[in-house]
């Protein structure tokens, strides 16, 4: 009996899927406006680069609301703002919606990104706390998964209800898909263990202590800058460099998203059992899937088949450092998560910026690719210095002030 019962114990619980929908919507929101730029350019009557700052707002919004929320929340059950997030983004996407007057659409956006932090913070500490034991990386794997799933299709399908319905048209199906999703989040997310102790914001903040975290933080902003500083000029390098039709450079960023997909949920898998070994593998393979890009960008089927390897092992420790951030964390999980999320950004908006001054040197459009390698290069330091402090620290799980400075 005992051995039969092993394999179901081993199985995620619906929720996390449920939450990995949740993911979906969120990162659908943040990059489908790339995709819509010039609509909303005209209809709002910007030009396109200030129409790009509703970008830009969002990734602040997202580097400073995730840990803010996760403090302004800090006494609520889980269920219940997990709950008020969804809601604040359908408020977000409605004002969007209905809104002409560019500076309401830039605080709209504000608002959801606050929103986008908070749920995704918070769905990988619920997700790894309602996991088996042993599953918690695989169940923070599927959750991102949800978020790369957006690159494949949810981008995609926002575009397509562009071109029938108008750029306001995406809006409104984003809101009205995250109202649905509140009542499945208000069935599947467990109360038990929702009760929260009263805990100071003090309290909360010593888990920044923690060398440990700080480290898997550095790694958050590392790993993610240097995918991102080759993925945000993809496109000029695919048309200018390899040759590709513009009109198939879609269909290349969707290898990429089904790369980072495939990248999410084996790297989920792999950090339950060798966590330390995936985060140093993942940035070693960006970095030289990257240097090779940079000596055959100039033929389409290789740099093709570069790009969908980049979605896998760049985005593939995600998951395993996200987990990483929430259990170094300690007594503060949500913080924790929300640093990581916040992170994530940060590298992100630093390493697009340096990719976009690497695009105007005399290195072209192989420029941006070179940053990411050297970033992905970097990303070993912090990773590295984890791994080396496992052996003596794993062990003092039940003392954890032995991982304070």
């Amino acid at each position: 009996m005992p051995d039969e019962a092993a394999p179901a114990s081993s199985r995620l619980p619906l929720v996390v899927y449920v939450l990995a929908v949740g993911t979906f919507l969120m990162l659908t929101t943040e990059f489908v406006v790339a995709g819509i730029l010039p609509e909303i350019a005209v209809d709002v009557r910007v030009d396109v680069a200030k129409a790009g700052l509703l970008i830009t707002v969002f990734a602040v919004g997202m580097i400073v609301g995730a840990p803010a929320m996760a403090m302004l929340t800090l006494r609520l059950p889980h269920r219940l703002t997990l709950m008020l997030a969804l809601a604040a983004f359908a408020a977000g996407h409605v004002i969007v919606a209905l809104s002409s007057a560019f500076a309401m659409l830039l605080a709209a956006r504000f608002l959801t990104a606050l929103a986008t932090g908070a749920f995704w913070a918070l769905a990988a500490v619920v997700a790894t706390r309602v996991a088996p034991a042993g599953t918690s990386s695989r169940a923070v794997g599927v959750v991102n998964a949800g978020g790369m799933l957006a690159t494949v299709l949810g981008v995609p399908l926002g575009a397509l209800a562009t071109q029938f319905f108008g750029w306001r048209g995406t809006f409104w199906a984003l809101a009205v898909l995250a109202v649905a999703a509140i009542p499945l989040i208000a069935r599947h997310v467990p109360a038990s263990g929702d009760a929260h102790q009263a805990v100071s914001i003090r309290a909360e903040l010593r888990a920044l202590r923690s060398r440990r975290l700080l480290l898997a933080l550095a790694a958050c902003a590392a790993t993610t800058g240097g995918v991102l500083a080759a993925y945000s000029y993809l496109a000029p390098l695919l048309t200018g460099r390899a040759g590709i039709a513009e009109n198939l450079v879609p269909l290349v960023l969707a290898g990429f998203g089904a790369g980072s997909l495939a990248g999410s949920i084996a790297g989920g898998r792999l950090g339950d059992t060798h966590p330390h070994a995936a985060t140093i593998a993942a940035p070693a393979a960006t970095a030289l899937v990257l240097l090779a890009m940079c000596f055959v960008a100039s033929a389409a089927v290789p740099t093709t088949v570069l790009v969908v390897l980049l979605g896998f092992f760049g985005l593939g420790a995600n998951p395993i450092l996200i987990s990483l951030a929430v259990r170094y964390a300690d007594h503060a999980p949500t913080l924790g998560s929300s640093l990581s999320v916040a992170a994530f950004n940060l590298g992100t908006a630093v390493a697009s910026w340096v990719g976009g001054a690497a695009l105007e040197s005399g290195l072209g459009t192989v420029g941006p690719v070179a940053v990411g390698a050297v970033i992905s290069a970097l990303t070993l330091i912090p990773v590295l210095g984890l791994c080396l402090m496992a052996p003596s620290l794993m062990a003092s799980t039940s003392s954890p002030r032995r991982d304070r400075l």
